[in-house]
């Protein structure tokens, strides 16, 4: 198994308990840079993979699969775990080691672990509120959106579908015990407070 864990913005003191654990019970611990290694090291020794900051997408695809070819084995044989600056979600290099991963290793089984991610840090920081609507980019045109508090889930996933959406993701409760995640064809009409919408064109 191989796990994307958050590391958190990069202050050792906004690791969660849980990347903690992880953390110390992993086989292996990977990471792509020194400031990772170092909020690491507290907790276990970890092995630096290469991942150069370039535009080359030949480089970056070369690197991915060397990475990828270190990783795999770990991760066939115990539990591999990838720090990674932020969330492993969120505009992060995971996904796309995990493309190769998929493609050249379909044996080996991966997933997340949430750490905070430089929005919520920058709002802290920033010492404002994100408690409107907002959008949060690359530089690229959004195709998606994430709706918070939805009730109605399957009444307002065919609003969006007016709009051009076509993937529904619901999550209801998240990382409680009871938590739901539906998708698509399966959104229920009505939906906890704490639910979360994932919607894509």
């Amino acid at each position: 198994m191989l796990i994307g864990l958050g590391l958190g913005p990069g202050n050792p003191d906004l690791l969660t308990l849980r990347a903690v654990r992880l953390l110390k019970e992993a086989n292996v611990v990977f990471v792509p840079g020194r400031i990772a290694q170092d909020l690491v090291a507290p907790y276990r020794d970890s092995v630096m993979l290469d991942f150069p900051m370039t535009s080359d997408e030949g480089r970056i695809r070369k690197c991915l699969e060397n990475n990828a070819a270190k990783i795999a084995p770990a991760a066939r044989d115990g539990t591999a775990v990838f720090g990674i600056l932020g969330d492993p979600n969120f505009f992060s290099t995971f996904s796309r080691l995990c493309e190769i991963i998929a493609e050249k290793y379909p044996g080996v089984s991966y997933r997340t672990e949430p750490g905070i991610s430089s929005i919520t840090a920058f709002a802290a920081a920033a010492g404002i509120s994100l408690a409107g609507g907002f959008t949060v980019s690359d530089g690229t045109d959004p195709d998606a959106r994430i709706l918070l508090k939805v009730r109605k889930p399957k009444e307002k996933a065919e609003q969006l579908r007016n709009e051009g959406y076509r993937e529904f993701v619901l999550v209801e409760r998240m990382y409680f015990p009871d938590m739901k995640v539906y998708r698509d064809g399966n959104l229920p009409e009505k939906s906890d407070y704490l639910s979360v919408m994932y919607a894509r064109r």
